[in-house]
């Protein structure tokens, strides 16, 4: 009986030890990847994750090209490129080639609606106001709560002239007839944010513009401190949303495009490589995820050094997830 357990024994060893080997661990290797990543640092974290996944699984990776998306889109359609993870969509759909299609691949997203834009407002406000709209802030005792400067208005943490979201929150202000109501605030948006966020700290009402990922909703979390309100119904050129974590609505009328953010790829390097285009398919975030690092950065960890210990530190934290993405890849090239 012995002998029989340990013959069993063995064989099971020599199956696991024969699988492991048929399953190559190193699939791409002799392969050199041309990646393209964004203009903006708060999108280098993604491209950094699977550029690392897939050296792991044996691709040299070429250093990112920084890339504005219709060179990126374009580079991809040509086979310069062979992929970026910074994808838009529907924001960039007007900036894709003619036929796209053709040559490249927008995959599943890696982040499903991740490109959210709206206003946020201190969730305490919320609730004792009952605010559910930027018509609430027409409101005198809404206004008088978020008039930190004595002037009769709301203040709203803006953008930046030259930004796009600054034209957007201007058609805003006209559109619903909020001019004398509220007060847009467009200096420099990490000064006007740290400024917010410090009166904040100190118990005093926020209102803000911000999108997603950024570090802003890691500072203050939406449904935990601050909520998303809506835009009037009337003059809403954009769609409503549904299932947008921390809103006052669902859906939810947050008055801009949101987004997928998702990976390009061109379509003959994904035919051609089996095991990076299942890591590429695989590969998931969370605004969580990427909002935590996008604070790092912009707490002065922005570096390509630093990048690369984050990218550590979130693979050590997400080892079962990430070691399931390497084998689903190992195993579509076999």
């Amino acid at each position: 009986m012995k002998l029989m357990k340990l013959t069993f024994a063995v064989i099971c060893a020599v199956l696991i030890a024969s699988s492991a080997l048929a399953m190559d661990m190193k699939p791409g290797k002799g392969v050199t990847l041309n990646p393209a990543r964004a203009t903006w640092n708060t999108g280098f974290f993604q491209e950094a994750l699977v550029r690392r996944g897939l050296e792991e699984l044996g691709y040299t990776v070429k250093k990112p090209k920084d890339l504005s998306n219709p060179i990126a889109y374009k580079s991809i359609y040509l086979g310069d490129i062979d992929y970026w993870c910074n994808g838009n969509f529907p924001l960039h759909d007007a900036q894709l080639p003619k036929n796209f299609e053709k040559r490249g691949v927008i995959l599943d997203p890696i982040i499903k609606a991740g490109g959210m834009q709206g206003y946020l407002v201190s969730k305490k406000e919320v609730e004792k106001f009952g605010i559910t709209s930027l018509d609430d802030f027409k409101r005198p005792e809404v206004k008088k709560a978020f008039d930190l400067n004595g002037d009769g208005k709301a203040d709203l943490t803006a953008c930046p002239p030259g930004w796009g979201c600054e034209k957007v929150i201007a058609r805003h202000m006209e559109v619903y007839d909020l001019a004398g109501h509220i007060k847009p605030i467009k200096a420099s948006y990490e000064a006007g944010m740290a400024s917010a966020l410090g009166a904040f700290k100190s118990g005093k009402p926020i209102f803000f513009y911000t999108w997603t990922p950024n570090w802003t909703v890691f500072k203050v979390k939406p449904g935990k401190d601050v909520m998303w309100i809506n835009v009037p119904a009337e003059g809403d050129t954009e769609a409503p949303v549904s299932g947008i974590e921390g809103a006052v609505s669902d859906p939810l009328r947050p008055g801009f495009v949101v987004y997928d953010i998702t990976v390009v790829a061109n379509k003959t390097f994904l035919e051609k490589n089996a095991a990076a285009a299942a890591f590429l398919k695989s590969f998931r975030l969370t605004i969580g995820d990427v909002s935590a690092q996008n604070t790092r950065m912009n707490e002065g960890e922005k570096s390509d050094k630093d990048i690369a210990k984050h990218v550590d530190e979130w693979i050590a934290k997400h080892q079962d997830k990430w070691n399931g993405w390497l084998d689903a890849a190992r195993k579509a090239a076999k």
